[in-house]
């Protein structure tokens, strides 16, 4: 196998033509980079709703977002972030901001994540919804997630008889500006949420509210549904602007810093690794080339990062490398979404972080070189994009400058042979590159996943009748008379639905519930209603290999338990008792209220060194339930895993489980290749009564909003009756 290497030219930025009018620079600050100055031009003008900055990684574009705040009294912002990994990250450098900018007033920050809105209410003896109240009414600038954004324009926090507008009327009269950070991470139903959300704000409150969405990749589909429902929209992009350059030579580089151009990525060298397409194969590699980890400390001050996909992997990986660094001084350091707060926080102070997506979405870390694997192109940019950021880091109040950067991607055969050994290769090998045009041959020749593109008319329409029903709610039903016209038009408009379609389906299923469970409501709405989706599999783990009490208590879901850890079943009973335990004894407050719904409890005694297989079983006959070609809400399903004592536990539970599902008549690898799903898409293999003993699943399974997903690509396979697809 061959292995190849590039170098991907440094990325300077260019600078604003003039500052702002009353804008004054920190101290030793020459000026704002061109598209920063740019997004605060476009928040200022009132012919502008929606702006776009999709100026590279690491080219400065939160501090673009915030300078209004930083210099204008009585200006608030909330900012919405995938991760609270990366909220978090974010709070120390907008307070960094406002020490630097000297703001006056000093604008006042709070964090708002599910785990700190619990605690909150419960230390202050509130409820919820005053917690979240109270938080707004005391920042000018509140960092939250999305999920709980959505939340509170859905009346998730309120009681029936309080009014759905409570918490998002407050929103609409306090916050001027709306910023969603990292947005590219999101799929169909986020994008729904936030379009429907942003369309409610529209028709319901006078207010000229402003949308500020950060992303190196810029949405067009999203910016064109905008566009068709009336909002005005302004893309700002330094690179079709020419304000980008790509200097190789010393004496070009300390020219552009002259004329305060700004070095945004430095030069990199990008090796690829190519490897068997296997679970396993970059675990492996690391373990076996481990003194090619060890060598780049060779250059002193060196810090580094290797970034996976599994979290098995990072967790046996991190082992083996504290063993291996600690006879040379050094230190390995775990961040994965498992990972307690204070092992993360102390992780990127470690010479080798290695980690999941937690530490690729935006979390500002400082290293010189870079192991990665990635499950598709934008994996593989948004990755890469770690790397070359900083050109040093601070040490016991010493600057420690590095002295290159490198890159080594642990990638697929199959990708190297097309970027570098077909006739028409895109890539030579030890050539230079432009960071934009390399970008547009990793899209071009890796693995892309699908966007569900159809998703927005078929159930993004559930989103908007949910809010119309809330908006109809009698005590505020003539407050919004006007905005419910308007609210449905536009909606059914940028969404592509019709909604007498979905008002008929909405109360189908609820029917359909009803006769099944004796309930109201209907799960599939819920679902389709949802941000993330529903967790049924979700399980309580009291993690035995965490070194801090307080930090053992965690949530995962059941199919990386049945694949990647060794358990044991426990009581919700013994666990609770544990949870309280660890409370009183370290004085640490933990939030009880995720564990609410897990199907599960159990004690994680450690990782395995190999992946367990395990299946979905049905205890009838799957294919009359497959040829209906739809979201269904089944009970029955049950897991088999050979010698797995424990599992008859499970399954007890599991089989009384109403779950929303999409089945499908292909095995799970045909389906994930063929319809290009994301990586931890939830869809698994099952089989029933007529094929138990078939060593391979015949048949696949989707759960909760990766069920609907699945229904709006089933006519794939519908088409062709199922039939086996050659590829």
């Amino acid at each position: 196998m061959s292995n190849y290497s590039i170098t991907l030219k440094p990325v300077f930025s260019a600078p604003a033509d003039s500052l702002p009018q009353g804008l004054a620079l920190p101290d030793g600050w020459s000026s704002l980079a061109w598209h920063q100055k740019e997004t605060l031009d476009a928040l200022n003008n009132p012919e502008i709703d929606v702006v776009f900055n999709v100026a590279m990684t690491g080219d400065g574009k939160s501090l673009a977002a915030y300078l209004k705040s930083l210099t204008k009294k009585l200006f608030s912002v909330i900012a919405l972030y995938p991760t609270n990994e990366l909220a978090r990250d974010q709070e120390s450098q907008i307070e960094n901001y406002i020490e630097l900018f000297q703001s006056k007033p000093k604008p006042r920050c709070h964090r708002l994540s599910g785990e700190l809105l619990e605690l909150y209410a419960e230390n202050e003896e509130i409820r919820k919804s005053e917690a979240i109240s109270s938080q707004l009414g005391q920042s000018e600038i509140v960092m939250s997630n999305p999920d709980i954004f959505h939340y509170i324009h859905r009346g998730a926090y309120l009681t029936p008889y309080e009014n759905r507008d409570k918490l998002w009327g407050k929103i609409g009269l306090d916050f001027d500006v709306l910023i969603f950070d990292e947005f590219h991470v999101f799929s169909a139903p986020q994008i729904s949420s936030v379009l429907n959300t942003m369309l409610l704000i529209r028709t319901t409150q006078s207010l000229n509210k402003k949308f500020l969405f950060l992303s190196a990749t810029p949405d067009h589909e999203f910016i064109e549904r905008l566009k068709i429902a009336g909002f005005r929209c302004h893309v700002i992009d330094p690179k079709e602007e020419n304000k980008y350059q790509f200097p190789v030579t010393e004496a070009d580089q300390a020219e552009l810093l002259a004329q305060n151009w700004r070095k945004v990525v430095s030069e990199i060298n990008l090796q690829f690794i190519a490897l068997e397409s296997n679970s396993r194969a970059s675990e492996s590699w690391l373990k076996e080339n481990a003194e090619q980890v060890l060598a780049q400390f060779s250059e002193s001050g060196s810090k580094g990062a290797i970034i996976l996909n599994s979290v098995a992997s990072v967790k046996r990986l991190v082992q083996f490398f504290k063993d291996y660094l600690e006879p040379h001084g050094l230190t390995a350091g775990e961040n994965t979404g498992l990972s307690s707060k204070d092992t993360k926080e102390k992780s990127l102070a470690s010479d080798l972080v290695i980690g999941t997506s937690t530490i690729d979405v935006g979390v500002d870390f400082k290293i010189n070189f870079l192991f990665f694997e990635s499950a598709d192109a934008g994996n593989f940019i948004q990755r890469l994009g770690r790397l070359g950021r900083h050109e040093g880091y601070k040490k016991n109040n010493e600057y420690i400058q590095f002295k290159s950067f490198r890159a080594y991607a642990l990638v697929p055969n199959f990708f190297t042979e097309r970027l570098f050994d077909k006739n028409d290769a895109p890539l030579t090998q030890n050539e230079f590159y432009e960071r934009p045009s390399f970008h547009d041959v990793i899209n071009t020749e890796y693995r892309s996943i699908n966007q569900f593109y159809y998703y927005y008319q078929k159930w993004g329409g559930f989103q908007s009748f949910k809010l119309l029903l809330d908006l109809k709610q009698k005590p505020i039903q003539k407050t919004y008379e006007e905005s419910v016209k308007v609210f449905a038009e536009l909606s059914q408009r940028a969404l592509n639905f019709k909604l007498g379609y979905v008002a008929h389906q909405w109360k189908k299923f609820g029917q359909e519930w009803h006769e099944l469970s004796g309930k109201q409501g209907n799960p599939v709405t819920e679902e389709a209603c949802s941000f993330r989706g529903k967790s049924d599999l979700q399980c309580g783990l009291y993690d035995l290999t965490e070194n801090h009490e307080a930090s053992s208590f965690k949530t995962y879901g059941l199919p990386g338990i049945l694949s990647n850890l060794e358990i044991e079943p426990i009581t919700e009973k013994e666990f609770r008792r544990s949870l309280d335990q660890a409370i009183k004894q370290s004085g640490q407050p933990i939030a009880k209220g995720r564990f609410n719904y897990c199907l599960a409890f159990m004690k994680l005694v450690r990782y395995r060194d190999e992946r367990l297989d395990w299946k979905f079983t049905y205890n009838g006959d799957l294919l009359d339930l497959i040829n209906r070609w739809e979201v269904q809400v089944l009970y029955g399903f049950e897991i088999w895993q050979p010698d797995n004592r424990w599992i008859s536990a499970i399954n007890k539970r599991l089989s009384k489980q109403g779950m929303v599902v999409y089945l499908l008549p292909r095995p799970v690898l045909e389906v994930r290749a063929r319809l290009q799903l994301p990586m931890h898409f939830q869809i698994y293999p099952i089989c029933d009564r007529h094929s138990w003993h078939d060593p391979k699943a015949p048949y696949s399974i989707a759960f909760g909003q990766s069920a609907l997903l699945i229904d709006t690509l089933a006519y794939y396979f519908k088409q062709d009756g199922g039939k086996a697809w050659i590829f």
